[in-house]
């Protein structure tokens, strides 16, 4: 094969792994660019081109994710990964690893970790590299790679929420939310509410967003409700879809442009939380983004004239 054809035929892999490390879309195509950049500027012939790209994509993530934790720290109001609708990468071998790994409750928890151990967990844990390629891949020993990996898997799996596996089920209680969300029929949300079900948002200063996560069944229907009126004076739409191998939401405006993602969190049969992003810089990979602050002036002008 030629190094452009095994470069095609990784790519899919090398985002994958370079989302993980990143929770960015545009950062992690980036990486994958750079890597290609550096394959085809090098005279080296690497024996395994799998083991050495994904050690390249890894190096130039971890450089990446050290520059962007500053920035991060700066952001306004809460920070969402990127959302993607769509994984790139499928190994049935590693399919539910790979799931797992992709939640935004999953991203959210990698965020916990340094980069170093970030990259160790992903390239290991998800993508099942052997601790020598991973050692090779960080610049790091195997002993010290172990030792980081066992403190990143504490780490997650302390943190991490149980989360239904049946994808039916889930289906079938997202198909209910976006009918009673539809609706506004606040007695159908409250069935498929937990009781401390939280609703948090990231609008990163370019779009509304909850100043703090709305927490409680009766103040997250009452948030629904309001939504639904404002959806029915705009024009808005809901669909279904998966939305990081999870249950979501894309809202659209009434051009069909996208205005925001949710993704809803499952447990026991109820939605525990809704994680909403209308930041328009983390939309725009998903198509053309609609003027989330003009929808919302619209709606307020709307309930104006109503009272």
């Amino acid at each position: 094969m030629t190094r452009t054809e095994e470069f095609t035929e990784l790519r899919p892999m090398l985002f994958a792994i370079a989302y993980r490390i990143l929770g960015s879309v545009s950062e992690a195509e980036d990486a994958v660019q750079e890597t290609w950049l550096r394959y085809v500027g090098t005279d080296t012939v690497p024996q395994n081109p799998k083991a050495f790209l994904s050690a390249v994509v890894t190096r130039i993530s971890i450089d990446v994710l050290r520059s962007a934790r500053v920035r991060r720290e700066q952001y306004t109001g809460e920070w969402f990964p990127e959302p993607i609708l769509e994984d790139p990468y499928d190994d049935p071998e590693r399919a539910a690893e790979l799931a797992d790994s992709v939640s935004m409750a999953a991203l959210l928890l990698l965020e916990r970790l340094s980069p170093l151990e970030r990259a160790v967990f992903v390239l290991h844990e998800v993508f099942g590299f052997r601790f020598a390629e991973v050692a090779a891949a960080v610049d790091r020993s195997e002993a010290a790679c172990r030792q980081l990996a066992v403190r990143a898997r504490r780490h997650m799996e302390a943190g991490r929420p149980r989360f239904e596996a049946d994808r039916r089920e889930r289906e079938e209680l997202a198909a209910r939310f976006v009918d009673a969300f539809r609706e506004g029929d606040v007695d159908a949300l409250r069935e498929l509410l937990a009781a401390d079900v939280s609703v948090s948002g990231d609008g990163g200063g370019k779009a509304p967003a909850f100043r703090r996560p709305v927490v409680g069944v009766e103040k997250v229907c009452r948030v629904f409700a309001a939504f639904a009126e404002a959806l029915g004076t705009t024009g808005a739409v809901v669909e279904p879809h998966e939305v990081n191998h999870q249950p979501g939401v894309v809202v659209r405006d009434r051009e069909g442009l996208v205005a925001a993602i949710m993704v809803l969190d499952v447990l026991d049969g109820r939605i525990q939380a809704v994680r909403a992003v209308a930041n328009p810089d983390k939309l725009a990979h998903l198509g053309p983004v609609a003027d989330v602050w003009a929808l919302h002036r619209e709606g307020i002008q709307a309930r104006r004239r109503r009272t």
